[in-house]
């Protein structure tokens, strides 16, 4: 079955949908999508996830894919920069979903920082891409929100150029790039009329959506099939049912739904903020409980704190309305009951040099010390402070560290030389010792190597066991000897070379770890006598020059007899000559 496209995918799919709830970082998580849909919300957007971090994190790939029956129509939103990365991530997405967007309207700063969003519209050939990957790729319909340019002819043939790659619906927020934090201003609700009339597709428009009686003027001025709301929809979530809830009893909703569907606490404070905007702002001491709140019960409390001061003074407020005029807000309604919350103005201050020296003269705020034992503590002190006031700052329940015997590091605390891991490892390498603490066993593992490279060879009649080394490794190796005699070297070890060496008679996959030194007797012959180094990796061939270090002759037992002559030719009484093992 062919995948739905236009006016078809939002009538069917979409089930002709015109409340729709904005991705929002961290804020659309399922919970509050819930509570939003209980509240009149009909379609709604996941919060946006990076496309590369959802392909390669499956931790956060699962937490992102959190859904339920009652969670649809949804609609996932990613941000990606790269064609490949973006299709990848969505068809991972797809089965959760009705469509998948892209992110082209996030105006913030880690936006910029990462090149995706909004700072990626002036790249309509990259966008293009990624829209037209998707669209041939996915199984569900790729959809767009964007922002407008300053000018609406842009604007028009932005949304043109998107709906030609293979978008089947718009999302059109009515602010231009640099609109945001304190300069967000007004959306332009003209430019988003513009390209309703343009394109051939769904459009939503997005921004200015404060009231409920705000969504019918929108869609009535601008023709749009759907009004998007981001912001209201955090201080009012009941907005499209056009009732003014109290703040309270949304909260312990939202609570309920987050019992049962557990997410991130600071998903759970970032809303009560908002939620409870105005009655914290007379509030402060409810305020900082909910900013310290460590649990899901603190937060239960809290809003049950906040239920019981609402209905005090919803009392108060029915008793006598005028004398209460604390209460009311700029909206003329009392604070308990969900309403927005308006940036002021942007003001330009080049044209008001009024406005400017005020704000250049504006004192900083200066916080009063605050000493807790008799140390005065910093900001950061404070809010640790603040969460846990049991906190010991002076420094006397800090751990101290024994320092190693060999660096100034912190050394092992099982570690039976007194060493830190790095200087047990290289003491324990050099001197072939056991570390059980910092499990090094280097004395165990030659030991064990010995006995299998013995085992390997116990049939074969001469052949020599070889330590080499070459940049900086190590190994064992065993080699076919053809002319063997026995040499003495400067250190009183016996050794056997060979005028030509052969190759290596270990298998591949034989993970070496042992040297063997020799001593000679009175006699001349050879005795095994003990393991005293490592050797490093396998013995492959890799083409390396390996310079001999000590070697062993081992025989057969039915050739044990064999004794090299240790006063034999006078000729190169040196180790084994260099060789490729």
């Amino acid at each position: 079955m062919s995948k739905l496209t236009g006016f078809d995918f939002w009538s069917e799919t979409l089930r002709s949908s015109r409340h729709v709830v904005a991705p929002m970082v961290d804020q659309s998580e399922l919970p509050w999508r819930l509570l939003s849909r209980r509240h009149g919300a009909q379609l709604c957007y996941s919060p946006m996830f990076h496309a590369s971090v959802f392909v390669r994190d499956v931790r956060y790939r699962e937490e992102a894919l959190q859904t339920c029956g009652e969670d649809h129509p949804l609609i996932i939103q990613f941000c990606a920069n790269d064609p490949s990365t973006f299709v990848q991530a969505a068809k991972l997405a797809q089965h959760c979903c009705e469509a998948v967007d892209i992110n082209l309207g996030c105006p913030q700063a880690i936006a910029k920082k990462g090149h995706y969003g909004a700072f990626l519209q002036d790249e309509w050939d990259v966008i293009g891409n990624i829209v037209s990957a998707a669209s041939k790729e996915l199984s569900v319909p790729i959809t767009c929100k964007m922002r407008v340019f300053p000018q609406v002819e842009k604007t028009v043939r932005y949304a043109q150029m998107l709906e030609k790659a293979g978008a089947q619906l718009l999302t059109v927020h009515g602010r231009t790039r640099e609109q945001r934090g304190p300069l967000t201003g007004v959306a332009d609700w003209s430019q988003i009329k513009a390209v309703k009339q343009a394109v051939r597709i769904p459009v939503f428009a997005n921004g200015n959506i404060q009231f409920a009686d705000d969504v019918d003027r929108c869609m009535s001025e601008t023709g749009v099939d759907g009004v998007m709301i981001a912001e209201g929809n955090l201080h009012n979530p009941a907005l499209f049912e056009g009732g003014r809830l109290p703040v309270w009893q949304l909260a312990e909703e939202y609570l309920a739904l987050v019992a049962v569907y557990p997410c991130a606490k600071s998903a759970v404070r970032a809303h009560l903020f908002k939620l409870c905007h105005h009655t914290l702002q007379l509030h402060k001491a409810l305020q900082e409980k909910v900013a310290v709140a460590k649990d899901m019960q603190e937060f239960s409390v809290i809003v049950g704190e906040i239920k019981a001061l609402c209905m005090e003074e919803e009392k108060r407020y029915n008793s006598d309305p005028t004398r209460m005029v604390s209460m009311v807000t700029e909206f003329n309604l009392p604070h308990w009951l969900c309403q927005p919350y308006v940036r002021p103005v942007p003001v330009d201050n080049l044209a008001d040099d009024e406005c400017m020296s005020e704000r250049v003269e504006k004192p900083k705020r200066i916080l009063e010390p605050v000493v807790v034992n008799g140390i005065t503590l910093s900001r950061s002190q404070r809010r640790k402070w603040r969460r846990n006031p049991e906190i010991d700052f002076s420094g006397a329940s800090r751990r101290e560290f024994n320092i190693c015997g060999k660096c100034v590091n912190p050394k092992g605390v099982r570690c039976e030389f007194g060493l830190c891991k790095i200087c047990c490892r290289d003491w324990t390498f050099h001197e072939t010792l056991d570390c059980i603490g910092h499990k090094f066993l280097m004395k165990s593992r030659a030991s064990n190597a010995h006995e299998v490279i013995e085992g390997r060879f116990e049939d074969s009649e001469d052949y020599v066991l070889a330590e080499k080394s070459c940049s900086g490794e190590r190994r064992l190796v065993a080699e076919k000897v053809c002319a063997p005699y026995v040499g003495i070297d400067a250190g009183g070890l016996t050794c056997i070379s060979s005028a030509a060496s052969c190759a290596s008679y270990l298998s591949p996959e034989t993970d070496v770890a042992a040297t063997l030194t020799l001593m000679a007797d009175s006699d001349g012959e050879t005795v095994k006598q003990k393991s005293i180094g490592i050797t490093l990796e396998t013995n492959k061939n890799d083409g390396k020059q390996w310079e001999s270090e000590h070697a062993v002759r081992t025989t057969s037992s039915n050739s044990s007899e064999r004794q090299a002559d240790a006063h034999g030719d006078d000729g190169d009484r040196n180790p084994l000559p260099n060789s490729n093992s």
